[in-house]
């Protein structure tokens, strides 16, 4: 079966109830047994039934098939948000003295968690550059138990070498989880070039419509998935609701068209940017200009909707650009149909002190954009009103 069907088809299992195209929504937080044997069977796991949404769902099970089938791995658990699902994952694979490393440029709340939140817990992290593999072996240890990062990197679209980590990373005993947001299973797929694990934010492209929350979490091993479900979902209790999981369904239809698409109109508005008098440096994988595009030509099918740039002018120019505009929206998020800009010093990204945001190389005037489904014309309309 190939992706676009798989979309539409993957993981539907059998015959919907009472004949129906699309499916139902199981909008129930409990089950009923026949009997205390049923009951006994269903908790025991000998039979395929439910006991609890909290635990198990059929709406939110053809998702979760769904998604492993998209991304190649066994099975996947379905939570209430990205940060849900991100947090679940790291919890349930560290424990305290153990060590996390990560990519130095990551989403703010991701950032956040792993700095001072698990190091609350006793777990090390430590932020280093992952674009660079050549010194990787060099800074393991014995208590290095994790690399995480995402690819497209969030918000200056820095693309790792997931193969060349999951092989240092295997050769040492440690598990490899990629946030593979940005670029979905249309355009990359982490668990093919060796990865452990792989989370999404649902809530963007894989939804795509702006109006739902979600995350999922992608093994490759069916017995991490029972114990991330069993015993973190459930404990933690970051359940997806199942009307949310069918509106996820029902953005996973059109993924690959709304991909294209977006894709285009990302390359159309980086080369319109990358040739701006007014424009000092554009971030987008697809340009002959981006430091690692090598890379993603090996591990990518596509170059995804996300861009960053920086203006001349420096932080002042970046405010005036952002609040100058009218088609493209102020907003944080990103995947929706619609064209969404924000500037990641003051938004997502205010928990990385000046200091940090220096170090890591994020400059105070860079500003992210979300290309969405507009005429692409009247997007570069929009922004070149608001350079000039």
């Amino acid at each position: 079966m190939k992706f676009d069907t798989m979309l539409i088809h993957g993981g539907e299992g059998e015959k919907k109830p009472a004949n129906s195209l699309n499916n139902p929504i199981f909008m129930t937080s409990t089950f009923t047994f026949d009997n205390l044997q049923h009951a006994e069977q269903t908790f025991s796991f000998e039979t395929d039934d439910y006991v609890y949404t909290r635990g198990n769902n059929p709406t939110l099970k053809i998702l979760e098939k769904k998604l492993a089938l998209l991304e190649g791995g066994s099975d996947s658990v379905a939570f209430s948000s990205g940060m849900a699902a991100i947090s679940s994952s790291l919890f349930s694979l560290l424990k305290p003295g153990d060590e996390i490393l990560a990519h130095r440029v990551l989403y703010g709340s991701s950032y956040n968690l792993i700095k001072n939140i698990l190091t609350q817990y006793g777990i090390n992290c430590r932020f280093i550059d992952l674009t660079e593999t050549d010194n990787l072996q060099t800074q393991l240890d014995s208590k290095s138990k994790i690399i995480y990062f995402e690819t497209p990197s969030n918000p200056d679209l820095s693309i790792i070498d997931i193969e060349a980590v999951s092989n240092i990373a295997r050769d040492a005993g440690i598990k490899v989880l990629v946030d593979n947001t940005f670029a979905t299973p249309c355009f990359q797929r982490p668990l093919k070039l060796g990865a452990d694990v792989v989370v999404h934010s649902a809530t963007k492209y894989l939804s795509g419509h702006g109006d739902v929350l979600g995350g999922i979490v992608i093994a490759r091993e069916q017995e991490y998935i029972d114990k991330l479900k069993f015993n973190y979902l459930t404990e933690f209790g970051g359940v997806l609701s199942p009307f949310n999981a069918w509106l996820i369904l029902r953005g996973l239809k059109t993924l690959a068209l709304r991909m294209r698409q977006q894709q285009d109109n990302a390359v159309k508005l980086a080369e319109f940017l990358d040739a701006h008098p007014e424009v000092d440096q554009v971030f987008y994988p697809g340009l002959d200009t981006h430091k690692n595009q090598e890379i993603a030509e090996k591990q990518m099918t596509g170059t995804g909707a996300m861009l960053a740039f920086e203006p001349v002018g420096g932080r002042e120019a970046a405010v005036r650009i952002v609040e100058s505009l009218e088609l493209i929206k102020l907003a944080v998020s990103l995947g929706d149909v619609e064209t969404l800009i924000e500037y990641p010093f003051a938004m997502t990204h205010r928990d990385y002190s000046a200091k940090e945001v220096k170090e890591i190389g994020i400059s105070p005037e860079l500003i992210r954009i979300s290309v969405g489904l507009e005429d692409v014309l009247d997007v570069i309309e929009d922004l070149n009103k608001a350079l000039k």
